[in-house]
């Protein structure tokens, strides 16, 4: 009599093929198309390629570069100081605070950064008599304050609900518990709620980091020359379509290292959860 296998060693079936249903074409098709556009992107590149060109206009780039990044991380780190108290305020029970921070993000969350940024440099602009006799004028007349304005305004009611959301998820259990072991409010947020939250917020901040670099761009339109700036500048000198291409490319890299930083970032702080 021949002996049955055990059930832990009897080999399941292969599974059958899935079938080539229209979503799996399209999207096969999808990636055909960007593969030949990468293809052709790249040749065109190659057959256009100007050294004397981009000797000429690579130091223009780099200092756009430069204006770019230095935009970004002041507003980045000025809208992280502003984004505490509205964040604070949005959590608060009181009424009037929460209403108030509530109208903030709602307002900055649900309008174009664009729009925001010529309400400030061309709007406030046009109240110059009253900007000179409260001794504001200086900074509102200059576009690169203004740009950096809009930007921390806009980039802080994004990491207030970040942070709030973050806060949030943390169950109030710990809150409970660091209670119990006689930990203060401030203790706990700082010790506990604060060490979990930013795991949580990490991938959100990392998005609103990359979403300000690309968003960046918009303050070539009110006369400062970022990298996006210069690009404008170099194609009105040139108009040589190639100029844009260097500058999408620049703006690629950047994003991908970014991303890249927050994977790492990522899998430092979370090496306890995976043991």
């Amino acid at each position: 009599m021949s002996e049955i296998a055990p059930a832990s060693v009897v080999e399941k079936p292969p599974a059958p093929p899935r079938p080539w249903t229209g979503e799996r074409i399209a999207g096969a098709v999808l990636l055909g198309l960007w593969l030949l556009c990468g293809i052709g992107l790249v040749a065109y590149l190659v057959a256009a390629w100007k050294p004397e060109l981009f000797q000429r206009y690579l130091p223009y780039y780099l200092s756009g570069l430069g204006v770019t990044l230095t935009l970004v991380g002041l507003s980045i780190v000025f809208g992280a100081l502003l984004s505490v108290p509205i964040a604070w305020m949005r959590l608060s029970q009181n009424r009037v605070l929460g209403g108030l921070a509530y109208v903030y993000v709602y307002f900055f969350r649900g309008t174009p950064l664009i729009a925001q940024t010529f309400l400030i440099y061309y709007g406030l602009g046009s109240f110059r008599p009253e900007l000179q006799a409260l001794g504001l004028w200086t900074f509102f007349r200059e576009a690169w304050y203004c740009a950096i304005l809009a930007f921390t305004l806009n980039t802080a009611a994004y990491q207030a609900e970040i942070l709030r959301g973050a806060i949030e998820s943390v169950s109030r259990g710990q809150w409970e518990a660091a209670s119990a072991l006689g930990l203060s409010k401030l203790q706990t947020l700082w010790k506990i709620v604060l060490p979990q939250a930013m795991i949580v917020a990490l991938r959100p901040y990392g998005n609103e980091i990359i979403l300000m670099i690309k968003g960046s761009a918009i303050v070539a339109i009110i006369t400062v020359y970022d990298l996006m700036g210069e690009t404008r500048r170099a194609y009105s000198r040139t108009f040589d379509f190639q100029t844009y291409i260097w500058a999408a490319i620049i703006y690629l890299a950047i994003v991908e290292l970014l991303r890249n930083i927050v994977d790492w970032i990522e899998r430092r702080i979370t090496v306890h959860l995976k043991r």
